[in-house]
């Protein structure tokens, strides 16, 4: 069952609702809503004492097996305590950081393993909650994975989500800052560089997902962990993740782009375009590759549909799971294509009606009734199966309803202008919709995914070996330091010379330290 119920649209009393606070306060608190913000899960209590013996005859380990139960305690703490908080009050930065304490420990948990230096009493059990599978009872249940490669998953799934809603939180705090009248060039380039920091973070969200669905997930099913997954463990899904994330970050780069105009074209909206407007056929690429990369990002998440097809599918891959992944993830990548798909049309209309050609006047006119279209069913202007009503407290459909109604308007204003100019001084016919289809351009990527590199293990044999060589130079050193004051007290004539060298030996920074 899907988190958010729908229903028909029953008149027109909410249109006018959202039309009186349009566009300046509700439709700049709900400017965010472009970015899908994650439900994070939770993860039962693990020692990893209870099934990791450390093989080593001086017990090497003993302490980083301990360190590892100790940072995973920390994940699991900050995890329940996000559960109980609100959005706004959420600290994703400190989960991001208890993340970075943890993986390192973990890698060098599978490092040892891997090796032999740590053995495994029992196959390790971790127990991780599913919030992107929809749930037959729309419950989140626990779900028990074998594997110390599922921690490693789950936590990497954790990672990305964690990113991505930091953005979120981000560009929230920004609000509407581009359309503010009395915002100085100083105060938007800060904010502009915050919104930078929101992609930037995105762009590493796309690549942990990507990492998480190419390798992790890899390595899992290498490591011969039978029976089926949920969604939130499929390649399908992650991959789908790693999309939607540069798909989000595209979207605040257009917003960035248009910043220094927006402001300009909200005062006076429709033609002409401001000076300081950034070129039309570009903005009409950037939005198209976001169209792709939401539609394929669909497709994918679409996919993992019946888990990995077996009677008991649905028991063996979680209690009450339905093997599909939440309807609110999947209607969210279908509205974000559809609202970028109409807001490339409109800058392709924009494009040929400001381009001077009077062989294009009927080309603007209509990819700017198409566009007009495609809005107004996000807009719900019209009945159909796009109209929903969330439950009670829900923003996201209310948000992109009111993002439409501010781009319809704008639509509206565009079409006027270039169809008055096409009926009254070049006569131009309008081309049918699918002659326009035939002349759209191929998409422009302006970010790309930073690929996620995984962090050194903490410990494994190999800094063992290290760690030891230099337990055996300060030793080493402390004999030879010996050996000195001991020519000292015979009064060799080599004692200058064997104090002089030592001093030489030991001015490096840290010496003599453990590391």
């Amino acid at each position: 069952m899907d988190h958010h119920s729908a229903r028909a649209h029953d008149g027109d009393e909410d249109d006018e609702d959202d039309a009186g606070v349009f566009p300046s306060t509700l439709y700049a608190a709900l400017r965010t809503m472009n970015i899908y913000s994650y439900h994070l899960p939770t993860t039962g209590a693990v020692s990893f004492g209870d099934f990791c013996v450390d093989s080593t005859d001086d017990a090497v380990y003993a302490a980083h097996i301990a360190g590892a139960t100790q940072a995973r305690a920390n994940l699991r703490a900050v995890l329940k305590e996000s559960k109980r908080t609100t959005d706004s009050e959420k600290d994703y930065l400190r989960l991001i950081k208890v993340l970075d304490d943890y993986l390192p420990q973990l890698y060098g948990i599978i490092s040892c393993v891997s090796s032999g230096s740590i053995a495994l009493r029992v196959e390790p059990v971790f127990s991780w909650r599913t919030t992107l599978s929809s749930q037959l009872l729309n419950t989140s249940p626990r779900v028990p994975l074998p594997s110390l490669h599922a921690d490693l998953a789950s936590s990497l799934l954790v990672y990305g989500m964690a990113l991505s809603n930091f953005a979120r939180l981000t560009v929230t705090s920004l609000g509407n800052y581009e359309h503010e009248p009395a915002i100085s060039d100083v105060e938007r380039r800060a904010k502009d560089e915050k919104l930078n920091f929101a992609v930037s973070l995105l762009c590493r969200a796309s690549g942990v997902f990507t990492h998480l669905s190419d390798a992790t997930l890899c390595a899992w099913d290498h490591a011969g962990a039978p029976g089926p997954r949920p969604p939130d463990w499929t390649s399908e899904l992650c991959t789908a993740l790693g999309k939607m994330a540069l798909a989000d970050a595209q979207s605040l780069a257009i917003r960035k782009l248009l910043s220094r105009s927006a402001y300009e074209s909200s005062v006076t909206p429709g033609p002409p375009l401001p000076k300081s407007h950034p070129s039309t056929a570009l903005l009409a690429k950037l939005h198209l590759e976001c169209v792709s990369l939401y539609t394929s990002a669909r497709s994918l998440a679409v996919t993992p549909g019946k888990v990995r097809s077996t009677p008991n599918a649905a028991g063996e891959s979680g209690v009450g799971a339905s093997g599909e992944v939440v309807g609110d993830l999947k209607r969210h990548l279908a509205d974000e294509a559809a609202f970028h798909a109409a807001l490339a049309h409109k800058w392709l209309g924009v494009d040929a009606g400001e381009s001077g050609t009077a062989s294009k006047g009927g080309e603007a006119v209509g990819f700017l009734a198409w566009a007009k279209r495609e809005l107004e069913v996000l807009a719900g202007s019209f009945k159909g199966p796009r109209l929903r009503k969330e439950k009670p407290g829900g923003d996201s459909t209310k948000g992109r309803k009111v993002r439409a109604l501010q781009e319809l308007e704008c639509v509206g204003l565009f079409l006027e202008h270039y169809k008055k100019m096409n009926d009254s001084l070049t006569f131009q016919p309008v081309p049918k919709q699918s002659d326009l289809q035939a002349v759209i351009p191929t998409g422009r990527l302006a970010v790309s995914p930073k690929p996620y590199i995984p962090p050194p293990a903490a410990f494994s044999p190999n800094l063992s070996n290290t760690s030891r060589s230099l337990a055996d130079a300060v030793k080493y050193s402390l004999k030879l330091e010996g050996d000195v004051q001991h020519t000292r007290d015979t009064g060799s004539d080599s004692e200058n010379e064997t104090a002089t060298g030592l001093s030489k030996a030991r001015t490096y920074a840290g010496a003599g330290s453990y590391f």
